[in-house]
């Protein structure tokens, strides 16, 4: 890795299949041991049941109140300054139960590849 600022580049924002968008922060093979990507869930919208095969990842609540489900834990409410940890392929979803936009960083250790993603 090299001395750098990334900025953030709101165009760049993608919705995913999973059913939410998500802002790649930053995610390059120069930083293989870490990616960070802003994820935006719209008003009343659950995520689709996935998992990140060999992946860790954390989510960092920064705006919104949502209901996660991470393997065997019971649902349970998150807002801001909340931090889900998420083991290496461990089934997750996330729910939006606000009144606005839940909005959170998705940090991924090792990077988040594509390949790595899968359903249920």
């Amino acid at each position: 890795m090299k001395e750098s600022i990334r900025r953030a580049d709101r165009a760049t924002e993608m919705h995913i299949d999973e059913g939410c968008f998500i802002l790649e922060l930053s995610n390059t093979p120069e930083d293989p041991a870490v990616s960070i990507a802003r994820a935006r869930v719209p008003r009343g919208v659950t995520t689709r049941w996935h998992r990140v095969k060999e992946t860790a990842e954390r989510y960092v609540i920064l705006e919104g109140k949502g209901r996660v489900e991470v393997g065997d834990l019971p649902p349970q409410e998150v807002g801001p300054g909340d931090v889900v940890l998420i083991p290496p392929s461990c089934r997750q979803r996330i729910a939006n139960i606000g009144e606005s936009d839940l909005i959170f960083l998705a940090i991924c250790t090792p990077r988040f590849v594509h390949e790595a993603y899968q359903d249920g």
